[in-house]
């Protein structure tokens, strides 16, 4: 079985031959081809040769276009710092629309035309050429909460909930129109899924999200699916508070960070949503042992149910032993599909045999 139809199976709520791996990798990817970060970032065909390597050493379902947030900003026209070996980065203090006005008259940008767009729909198409149907294809657009902020900046933003409601509908309009073009000529090149990042989500409220948020990340997931593309839905930090609307949305997959418990997610969203994560990519994946490894990612398969694929809660960190990494994949291909208790008692063999 494929890796591409590893995911699509497990995204069916079918049973393949193992747990499927989707872990995020940027600077872990980089590092392990000996790129900069900055090459990674902005340049499309040492994005791709870095991640198929990483998924060749480890074993994952898929590649991924992901690099950094600041791509749909940057062809906006928005201030954006870059760095020899870490990601670039919005300059908040010079935010684009700091002067809310400029929102009127702000153009519109063509994916296809723009620099940094149009570098990622290379990657697309140059992932398409070289894996095929081996592995899922994985593209990347910000969510409307994400990238209002990275426009406006982030504090801007948050006052404006409260301040001037009608300005952030259409900024988020805005932004909606913008991820739904970049989206499209994603799929069109060829990725099999659209990740949808919305990390600023995560620090606003329930009934902030409901009213501004949900709304258009509704219309982009649904907007995606009208173009035949699935999504995953990756938003940083502490969701606890908006879980039932990310279930909502019906996405295909729902990424969940660490401080999310992934048994409430599963009850509060359902048992038919497919999830990844949670584990703790700094104190499990690149501080622990192997068997910290193995003994988290067992527990989130347990409390997750079969509707599962194995993630950390949020970017792999660049330097996480590889051991760890591996581990991974030992416990996809060990409990593979096999009841939660099963896989309890596999994790129990281990740990025995290892202080045998």
């Amino acid at each position: 079985m494929t890796g591409k139809e590893r995911i699509l199976n497990k995204l069916a709520g079918k049973h393949g031959d193992r747990i499927p791996l989707m872990p995020i990798t940027m600077m872990f990817a980089a590092d392990l081809s000996n790129v900069t970060y900055k090459e990674y970032a902005t340049d499309f065909r040492t994005l791709v040769d870095a991640q198929l390597r990483v998924a060749d050493t480890f074993d994952f379902d898929h590649v991924s276009c992901i690099s950094d947030p600041a791509r749909e900003a940057a062809d906006c026209g928005a201030a954006i710092e870059y760095y020899e070996n870490q990601p670039p980065a919005l300059n908040e203090a010079q935010a684009l629309l700091a002067n809310k006005k400029h929102l009127a008259v702000l153009a519109m940008p063509d994916p296809c035309a723009g620099e940094r767009m149009l570098d990622r729909i290379q990657a697309a198409a140059l992932f398409k050429e070289k894996v095929k149907e081996d592995r899922l294809i994985e593209g990347w657009v910000e969510g409307p909460c994400a990238e209002g902020a990275d426009l406006r900046g982030i504090n801007a933003l948050m006052m404006d909930f409260i301040e001037d409601p009608p300005f952030v509908n259409d900024l988020f309009s805005f932004v909606l129109e913008m991820a739904l073009s970049f989206a499209k000529a994603q799929i069109e090149a060829g990725v099999d899924i659209i990740g949808v990042g919305d990390a600023a989500a995560s620090l606003v409220g329930p009934a902030i999200y409901e009213e501004f948020v949900w709304p258009h990340e509704k219309r982009l997931v649904e907007g995606i699916h009208d173009m035949g593309g699935r999504v995953r839905l990756h938003i940083c930090g502490n969701t606890r508070a908006v879980l039932d609307g990310m279930g909502r949305l019906r996405c295909e997959m729902v990424d969940l960070d660490w401080m999310v418990p992934m048994d409430e997610a599963r009850k509060v969203m359902g048992e038919q949503q497919v999830l990844a994560g949670n584990m703790d990519p700094v104190g499990v994946l690149r501080n622990g042992t192997e068997h910290d490894v193995l003994e988290k990612v067992a527990a989130c398969h347990r409390q997750s149910g079969d509707a599962y694929i194995i993630a950390a809660g949020c970017e792999v960190p660049r330097d996480t032993p590889h051991a760890n990494v591996h581990a991974l994949r030992r416990y996809a291909e060990s409990a593979a599909n096999t009841p939660f208790s099963d896989a309890e008692t596999w994790i129990v063999h281990k740990r025995d045999a290892r202080t045998d």
